[in-house]
């Protein structure tokens, strides 16, 4: 195999080059401790013989070809700026300003950030809902055939598979009722890098026919943090996408993450079979070790996921506390302190833990030991109401109409029927709760409420008990 970017820049490090361009380091690693441990040495600018993302015909290209070789699409492209830039690049390469789109609801803040940009209207779609846990699972494919029946006009339709807690929605049927209409489809694969890779775990976007699927190589492969890769075909021109990508991705890409990628491709291609297979043989350890819990309980991990969802993605260790005694961030709080295990998140009833390509020995071992620990300390509790299914607010304006408009700071006991001028979401996921432009209603005040209650902050806000509001609205 010829070798990847990392051993061309450790290669060129090697040959004592004077740089006399960005960036200011000028890879003099030495000069400081934390340029020694970041890696300062390889960290280049584009220089002779290392290409130019933004116009890749080289070492670049290649790389950028060899991941749509193992992942079988038409055209990758790195993205250096995360998922996000993926996102809004692809819906601007498939819209124009003021188009109709079909959305999901539980959409990540960048999909929404892309109506606002483009001034698009959207037409929402509800997963599916577990109310026990107040989670969503999968888009059903019928959902999204009323949505084109109802919106003929639309340009896109834009779905989260998987979703942070692991539904993996039927990406194929739903390719085939939007390609049917010649509608594109793009999936918001952040959370799912590693499906299609392993029967143990869902087939992938690309394969079910995506014709814009975004992954984060990050959140489960080894890659360093902000590592992104965007499959574009089908529908969506690459060269159009490509145009846009040089909008939202930064000018100076780093090619230490740039490496990071590439790298990640390679180990695949190289120990993959080996290393999904290890994966699933831990992740099925740890089911057989967690089974003795009695007040919490494992969704998808022994026992069938319970989520209304087309498949499970088993990566995500979903921990419900629901009737146990105790909430998701009390639980993960009691991880970290006593453990030294820290989670991804918490949610009122439920916390979540993230399990990766190369789980370090011993980890989902000792997640299991813990878990049996604190399980064995509860006593059962009322479980109380179930979550209340979501429904959309009333949008009273578009998004991008709504940001610009005056505003004013209220309490939220005040804020009932107003207008809502920001985003209030819990990150992670960074799901909306609600967006500007739409109408406060009692189901968001409840949600607002429980998630204060449990601990659970809302970003955007309102975090200090105060939503900006539409002025007169």
């Amino acid at each position: 195999m010829p070798d990847g970017l990392y051993e061309a820049l450790e290669r060129y490090a090697g040959l004592g080059v004077r740089a006399m361009h960005m960036p200011g380091h000028k890879r003099n690693a030495k000069a400081a401790d934390y340029l020694t441990a970041l890696g300062a040495r390889l960290d280049i600018t584009e220089i002779d013989g290392f290409d130019n993302l933004h116009d890749p015909k080289g070492l670049l290209k290649d790389a950028m070809a060899r991941a749509a070789r193992l992942w079988g699409s038409e055209r990758a492209f790195f993205l250096v700026n995360g998922s996000t830039c993926g996102i809004l690049a692809g819906i601007r390469a498939a819209t124009e300003p003021g188009d109709r789109v079909i959305v999901a609801r539980n959409s990540h803040q960048s999909v929404y950030h892309a109506l606002e940009l483009m001034d698009l209207d959207a037409h929402y779609l509800l997963p599916e809902y577990d109310r026990a846990l107040g989670v969503y699972g999968s888009v059903a494919p019928e959902a999204v055939e009323r949505a084109l029946d109802e919106c003929p006009s639309a340009r896109l339709v834009v779905v989260t598979s998987p979703t942070y807690e692991g539904a993996v929605s039927d990406i194929a049927a739903i390719s085939r009722l939007a390609h049917a209409r010649g509608v594109p489809l793009m999936v918001d694969e952040a959370h799912g890098a590693h499906l299609g890779f392993s029967p143990s775990f869902p087939p992938g976007a690309v394969a079910a026919g995506a014709d814009i699927a975004v992954q984060s190589l990050h959140k489960t492969l080894p890659s360093l943090t902000q590592t992104a890769i965007a499959h574009v075909g089908g529908l969506i021109d690459p060269e159009r996408f490509q145009a846009q990508l040089d909008i939202f991705e930064t000018s100076s890409p780093s090619y230490l993450l740039m490496a990071s990628i590439d790298g990640c491709v390679r180990l695949i291609e190289r120990e993959g079979k080996e290393a999904f297979a290890r994966w699933a043989k831990e992740l099925d350890a740890f089911d057989r070790a967690a089974r003795g819990l009695t007040h919490l309980s494992l969704p998808g991990h022994g026992a069938p996921s319970g989520l209304p969802a087309y498949a499970f993605d088993r990566s995500k260790i979903l921990i419900s506390t629901r009737g146990a005694g105790i909430t998701g961030p009390r639980l993960s709080e009691a991880l970290r302190a006593r453990y030294n295990i820290e989670l991804e998140m918490a949610a009122c009833d439920h916390a979540l833990a993230m399990t990766g390509l190369i789980e370090p020995d011993g980890a989902l071992q000792a997640l299991a030991d813990a878990l049996l620990e604190i399980d064995r300390e509860l006593a059962p509790s009322a479980e109380g109401e179930p979550f209340e299914a979501p429904a959309i607010p009333e949008r009273a304006l578009p998004i991008a109409r709504a940001t610009r408009m005056p505003q004013e700071a209220a309490p939220l006991a005040e804020s009932l029927g107003r207008v809502s001028a920001q985003y209030a979401w819990a990150y992670p996921p960074g799901v909306p709760l609600i967006a500007p432009g739409e109408r406060v209603d009692r189901r968001f005040l409840q949600e607002a409420r429980r998630c204060a209650g449990a601990g659970v902050p809302l970003k955007g806000g309102p975090a200090d008990g105060m939503l900006w509001l539409i002025r007169g609205a």
